[in-house]
């Protein structure tokens, strides 16, 4: 990860500004616990909702090092270890939103469960209201109801593991790379699912830091 920034960078947060170099196991992870923790009640003090959309936004106007110096080596089961995957959807979704939303789509079909319904995307979905129905949700992260956030987040990635999973057995006999592909990110979307459901259990009974 560069250690320099080749541009300015306007943090959303004086949060963010506690990044450091150290690379003491313990240090790093109280620091992330810590930003996530101030940076989460800073952005619910601001009923305007302009430091909620600051951040949205901060990915795509600034990159994910940041985010990822602060959060990425958090246990996934924590505040920050939560926030840093939302991030990751966030920024695959918005990456290639047209993937997105056919492997969404394929997955809404195939995925007997509530799933679909539960991360609220339209049906179907066009890739625009994909990329709309991720910001949503982390919007919803910083200025609603967490657990029902993480608990959206989850559901999208399980739909989005559905879909990845059999378009992968479409292209296993023909494009096996391409098949391969898919069952990866099948599995990691299926792991942040995991992940975020149990956060947002761990959030309701206050135990999530």
């Amino acid at each position: 990860m560069p250690e320099q920034h080749h541009r300015p960078v306007r943090r959303p947060s004086a949060s963010f500004d506690n990044l450091v170099g150290a690379h003491d196991p313990a240090e790093e992870t109280r620091i992330a616990h810590a930003t996530a923790s101030a940076l989460l009640a800073r952005v619910r003090a601001d009923e305007s909702g302009a430091s909620a959309d600051r951040l949205v936004a901060f990915t795509a106007e600034h990159g994910i090092d940041e985010i990822a110096e602060l959060w990425s080596k958090a246990p996934s089961r924590t505040l920050p270890g939560a926030l840093w995957r939302l991030y990751l959807l966030q920024l695959a979704i918005h990456t290639d939103p047209q993937t997105s939303a056919l492997l969404y789509e394929r997955g809404r079909v195939e995925l007997p469960s509530v799933d679909a319904a539960i991360a609220g995307a339209p049906v179907p979905a066009s890739p625009e209201e994909i990329v709309a129905l991720v910001d949503t949700i982390l919007r919803g992260a910083f200025r609603g109801d967490f657990a029902v956030a993480l608990e959206r987040a989850a559901a999208f990635c399980r739909v989005q593991a559905s879909g990845a999973t059999h378009t992968a057995d479409d292209y296993e006999a023909t494009e096996p790379g391409r098949a391969s592909e898919l069952t990866t990110r099948a599995l990691r979307l299926s792991s942040y699912a995991q992940d975020l459901s149990a956060a947002s259990v761990l959030w309701r009974s206050g135990a999530l830091a």
